[in-house]
């Protein structure tokens, strides 16, 4: 039975390097196909046109690029373009592109499905299938900048890990993407446009402080009340306000960097003075900002978008507090594409 072709992609440079003197060929060879791999974003060996056909014949019989597909490119009223993702094997992730007048922002899945359960989103109802592989990963945000490209005349400027998915719980892979984005080898980012968005996984929060990272974060938190936190993310019973707390504490200590809390109001739940009272409160332990985000219902009756006068309220008492507060207005709602609703409704 004849071996299963491995993924060139899964291959460090020096490791391609040395294939190739194992092959009895120069290693030079090796930077000449990562570069095609990731800075030329290669889909196949035929498109290597400055390595031999013998050596690109000898590629295939070896290895194989799992390039993505986006299946289907829904563009909504707002500009925003949502991409249905098939994947090597089968399985399909949602990536949206979010434009505005200034900037073009990618909004990339790190999972199939999600490992949590929070009872506002909709992907937390797809079972989680896998982690997306490094490479899956960096494959949404070339094919969102080809598409800022072509459709906005401009490359893409930001990228945050806010679809489908808890970064955190596929942290290496998504350090490994993140990693080949900001490289020269591969994208060349900024690691400044890059927000990493969590549910709030402790000792994970702790370890990319401890490793350095020089991307943002931010934490999707809806609640600084644990009960009220708990019904609306139930994994909030085992990782609890207090050690997401400490964690975040530990965060700005180490980098320095102030964190984004992203909060939705929802009526009924958390739009009372002392829902507010409490995230005024949480904000004064480390340097952040909010980001107040319109809910997007998911044919759910419990979860409603809260008034405008609530909103307002929230917006009042934090800047009260001299807390930067914005309003995010949904973007690419009509076609499903908006905070909390990728889904994967065409599978």
């Amino acid at each position: 039975m004849k071996a299963k072709k491995k993924d060139i992609r899964a291959l460090t440079k020096e490791q391609l390097r040395s294939f190739f003197v194992e092959e009895g060929e120069k290693a030079f060879r090796g930077n000449q196909v990562y570069e095609w791999l990731w800075n030329k974003g290669a889909h196949s060996f035929d498109d290597m046109t400055n390595v031999s056909k013998q050596t690109r014949t000898m590629l295939e019989e070896n290895f194989v690029i799992n390039h993505i597909r986006v299946d289907q490119m829904q563009k909504s009223s707002d500009g925003t373009i949502k991409n249905a993702v098939r994947l090597h094997d089968g399985l399909v992730v949602e990536s949206v592109l979010i434009p505005t007048p200034t900037r073009t922002t990618a909004c990339v899945s790190s999972q199939v499905g999600c490992s949590l359960d929070c009872k506002f989103c909709a992907t937390a109802r797809l079972k989680r299938m896998r982690n997306l592989n490094p490479d899956e990963i960096y494959d949404q945000v070339v094919a969102i900048d080809n598409e800022s490209r072509l459709y906005h005349n401009r490359p893409l400027s930001n990228i945050v890990f806010m679809g489908m998915g808890e970064p955190l719980m596929n942290y290496k892979n998504v350090i490994a993407a993140i990693d080949k984005i900001t490289s020269e080898e591969g994208l060349g980012m900024s690691p400044k446009r890059i927000t990493l968005s969590t549910s709030g996984i402790p000792k994970m929060i702790k370890k990319m402080a401890d490793d350095e990272v020089r991307f943002k974060l931010a934490v999707s938190l809806h609640s600084a009340i644990d009960d009220v936190r708990t019904h609306i993310m139930p994994f909030n019973e085992t990782f609890p306000l207090a050690q997401l707390r400490e964690a975040l504490e530990y965060w700005y200590e180490k980098t320095k960097s102030r964190i984004t809390y992203e909060y939705v109001v929802w009526k009924g739940i958390n739009d009372k003075r002392e829902d507010i009272d409490a995230l005024v409160r949480f904000c004064g332990y480390v340097p952040c900002k909010v980001n107040l985000i319109e809910y997007n219902p998911i044919d759910d009756g419990e979860f409603q978008q809260a008034p405008t006068h609530a909103i307002e309220n929230y917006i009042k008492q934090l800047e009260n507090k001299g807390i930067v507060v914005n309003v995010r207005r949904s973007r690419g709602k009509d076609i499903d594409a908006a905070c909390g609703q990728l889904a994967n409704k065409q599978e």
